[in-house]
């Protein structure tokens, strides 16, 4: 499988070097040059197959013969050593949980999968290669984790001063070894404009940079899995399925709608933002505007340029009324957030997070439009991660797991940065 930049089609390399590139040199994200349509026999078999057999199956496609079959099972069997249960929260309504890994996020999943791919692609090559990561909360925590002691690859995490969770905070600057944390005095944007800034930045070219961004092929295709494990647990109800992801840069919601391309039955999927309405308000007038982000209480989908959502785009022919036809998206106040998780948890017993009561109120809306399917929202972190918010909103206490105890007590480092110049001049 070759993959080519969006900006220019022409422009194709391996998976491995779009892996060890993360970006391509025209900007561009990489897309693959082709997207595979599973066979029917697959989803007819789905729920005979254990976690590991549905992931290598969807993923193979994409890297061919670049990693050995036995050492891709591998990779996928260490990056699924945990389950992504689907919990019913109120009849034909399912919270499908990505929390159970290590950083008790959804992109332990990614973190995991690429830092392996990238051990192996190094595994005779004694240069360093620098991964280089923005993160708005739980990115920084589950690269840092998946990476930690990877032979061969630094990692340098920026995340904005003030606008991550203490427990966030402290997943990402407390493990030492080979993760450093930059503290960046701005927002998400700003940080994740410095990374791409620095790709692109020919000084720098011996850190041999790439990125565990969702914007890597390697950090989004293993996205894709969720999707599966979810049409797996839920295909016996016979319904049509409706997803709603809370979504920041898009990562997730994309990796959804290529599992669609490739056969996976799922009627419509809704994109559900709080105040970061970039997307939202496309669908209104048809006109992409990036925005600076806000802050608000669901901080990870603090994002006002998403950089997934080209992807998407690219996957419609950039034709909106087909894109409307699979997709929708809507915005919610924080107020509103938090009243959702009120009545959650009054109702049903169950604790969202902001971010899951985000995809909540999203998937609510959409399903007024499909009454006889089955929703599902995405759970993407742990409650616990977010105690400063669930803790008052609900009134209750939160036990502490624990993967989140282990680094309560360490001490923080990092390095606090204002300007592109302040991290050239600590790559250098």
């Amino acid at each position: 499988m070759n993959y080519y930049s969006l900006n220019n089609k022409q422009h194709k390399v391996s998976f491995q070097e779009a892996v060890i590139q993360g970006l391509a040199s025209d900007k561009g994200l990489y897309f693959p040059e082709n997207i595979p349509t599973l066979p029917q026999s697959f989803f007819d078999e789905i729920e005979s197959l254990s976690n590991e057999e549905i992931a290598f199956q969807v993923i193979q496609h994409f890297i061919g013969d670049e990693i050995p079959e036995t050492e891709l099972q591998q990779i996928i069997a260490e990056t699924l050593c945990f389950d992504f249960p689907c919990v019913e929260v109120e009849p034909n309504v399912y919270s499908l949980e990505l929390y159970h890994g290590p950083t008790m996020a959804f992109k332990d999943v990614g973190a995991r999968f690429m830092s392996r791919c990238l051990g192996y692609f190094n595994r005779n090559d004694d240069k360093k290669v620098t991964v280089l990561v923005a993160t708005s909360g739980d990115t920084g925590g589950a690269v840092a984790s998946g990476f930690l002691g990877v032979k061969g690859v630094d990692v340098v995490i920026l995340y904005p001063s003030g606008k991550v969770s203490d427990i966030q905070e402290r997943q990402l600057t407390t493990l030492g070894q080979n993760i450093k944390a930059l503290e960046v005095n701005g927002v998400f944007d700003d940080c994740q404009d410095m990374v791409k800034r620095a790709f692109l930045d020919e000084t720098l070219a011996h850190k041999n940079l790439t990125s565990a961004n969702s914007i890597n092929i390697a950090r989004w295709l293993p996205q894709m899995f969720y999707f599966f494990f979810a049409y797996k647990q839920l295909k016996n109800h016979n319904k049509s399925l409706v997803v709603s992801c809370p979504s920041g840069n898009f990562g997730n919601i994309c990796a959804g709608i290529l599992a669609k391309r490739m056969g996976l039955p799922i009627e419509h999927f809704v994109a559900s933002t709080n105040a970061n309405d970039t997307v939202p308000q496309f669908l209104v007038d048809g006109i992409y505007h990036a925005k600076p982000s806000v802050p608000t209480i669901s901080n990870a989908m603090d994002v006002g340029n998403p950089s997934n959502f080209v992807r998407i785009q690219e996957m419609y022919n950039n034709d909106l009324n087909e894109f409307k036809k699979d997709f929708s998206s809507f915005t919610y106040t924080d107020d509103e957030t938090r009243f959702a998780m009120k009545n959650i948890y009054i109702n049903s017993g169950y604790i969202a997070e902001p971010h899951g009561a985000v995809g909540y109120l999203g998937l609510k809306h959409e399903l007024q439009n499909h009454h006889n399917s089955i929703g599902v929202f995405l759970e993407t972190a742990h409650p616990v991660k977010f105690l400063d918010v669930v803790e008052p909103v609900l009134n209750i206490q939160l036990p502490i797991p624990t993967q989140i105890e282990s680094v309560l007590n360490k001490e923080k480092v990092s390095l606090k940065i204002s300007t592109y110049d302040d991290l050239k001049a600590f790559l250098s």
